[in-house]
């Protein structure tokens, strides 16, 4: 078998880092990264140390941010990350909960668009999602992303949060849809 062939699970020879060898076993892989990356612990048959590789799939495609100055820029969630992190502040909100919220945009993002998305829909996404997690955290972000020009506008924006009726967090729904007496049905 050739150093860039396959073996054992179908999984390619590396050097290893400390003697060069080109021959190794694959003692344990398992998934990090929430599944996107594979992480392998390996051991030299040449020298017996061991030593650990990763693998990602990589990125060909990438979406394009088109800005409001007509600009294009690289899809970065970092990007998105970094301006809830803003919004939130120093608001009681955890970490996790910022990180997943960047994640969800991203994945819609990805998921629907193929080479360019304009940056304010992603806007859209992050406020909508923020409105949900922390309010304050909501207007904030809303601040800078509708660019309001006056304190009007911004008590309009406060009105309309305040109308809008609220989801409690983790409650069953009272009716599910096809359940009975749903939609006007008698039991």
């Amino acid at each position: 078998m050739g150093p860039d062939r396959p073996h054992g699970l179908g999984i390619p020879r590396v050097i290893c880092p400390f003697c060069s060898a080109n021959d190794d076993k694959v003692i344990d892989s398992r998934a990090s990264d929430a599944g996107k990356v594979i992480r392998r612990r390996r051991e030299c048959l040449g020298c017996g140390k061991r030593f650990t590789t990763y693998e990602r799939v990589e990125e060909t495609t990438r979406v394009m941010v088109i800005k409001r100055d007509g600009s294009r820029v690289p899809f970065n969630r970092a990007n998105i990350l970094k301006g809830v992190q803003a919004a939130c502040g120093k608001r009681p909100i955890p970490e996790d909960a910022k990180e997943r919220l960047a994640t969800e945009v991203e994945e819609e993002i990805l998921k629907e668009f193929d080479r360019e998305v304009p940056s304010g829909t992603i806007g859209e996404r992050v406020a909508a999602k923020l409105k949900d997690l922390d309010e304050i955290a909501y207007v904030r972000f809303a601040s800078e992303y509708h660019q309001f020009r006056d304190a009007r506008e911004l008590m309009e924006e406060l009105a309309r949060l305040n109308e809008r009726t609220r989801d409690v967090k983790d409650q069953q729904r009272l009716f599910s849809a096809g359940a009975p007496g749903a939609g006007g049905e008698r039991p």
